[in-house]
């Protein structure tokens, strides 16, 4: 009996050394399989000049009167004929949206009387031609806009000029990556993943406009993009 519970104890022994021998983790392995996979990723970014063509503007009317019913219809029929001059203006009507309707009471001193009302209508108009703008904004107001906000300066050509940003900025990773790979005496190999930052208008020197009685600058914005690249060691 004492010899076959020693067989037993031994062939046990020998079944655990097996199980651990093949769940035993090799940190040499490990260490140079993390090596082989590593890389460099960098951070690149590019920009490139556009000179705003176009710009969104936005007018509103706000009217006051003794019951909601009476400022609504009369902010109503303001805005209407703000709508009339932006038309008359050379702005199509698909470059005219309502971009807000409002109505809110008002009280006396003392916050505890209704006096009244105030209606708010407001509409954004595109206006395609840059040097149209200071026309479009006067014929508003002088059709009852009182409230102007804007405007919001755009250019036709910008997606080309976001797409050649990409591009600087994928030229500005690579010279980075080949920096950081020239100090670290490491060859550089293919890209292995690339991110998009994204696209960001900044306004630069302002130029020149056209003569109204509103002048509106175009300056030129630039268009910044940045990405993030990872390469390869070769």
């Amino acid at each position: 009996m004492k010899l076959a519970r020693i067989a037993f104890i031994a062939a046990a022994g020998l079944a655990v050394a097996a199980f651990a021998g093949v769940f035993q983790p090799s940190g040499a392995q490990s260490a140079a399989a993390d090596t082989s996979a590593g890389g460099i990723t960098v951070i690149g970014s590019g920009s490139a000049n556009v000179t705003p063509d176009r710009a969104s503007l936005a007018f509103g009317t706000v009217s006051q009167a003794k019951t909601a019913s009476a400022a609504l219809a009369a902010s109503s029929q303001a805005v209407t004929r703000v709508i009339d001059a932006l038309r008359k203006a050379r702005i199509a009507k698909a470059d005219i949206q309502t971009s807000e309707v409002s109505l809110s009471p008002r009280f006396n001193d003392t916050g505890e009387t209704v006096v009244g009302y105030t209606a708010t209508n407001s509409v954004t108009a595109t206006v395609r031609k840059l040097g149209d703008a200071g026309d479009v904004i006067d014929a508003a107001v002088g059709a009852g806009a009182n409230q102007v906000s804007g405007p919001n300066l755009l250019a036709s050509d910008q997606d080309a000029a976001y797409r050649t940003a990409l591009k600087a900025a994928v030229a500005n990773a690579r010279a980075k990556a080949e920096t950081l790979a020239g100090a670290t005496g490491v060859t550089l190999g293919k890209v292995t993943a690339v991110i998009e930052g994204g696209a960001m208008p900044i306004p630069l020197a302002a130029g020149a406009a056209k003569d109204s009685a509103t002048p509106i600058e175009p300056g030129t914005q630039e268009i910044q993009a940045s990405v993030s690249v990872t390469f390869a060691f070769g």
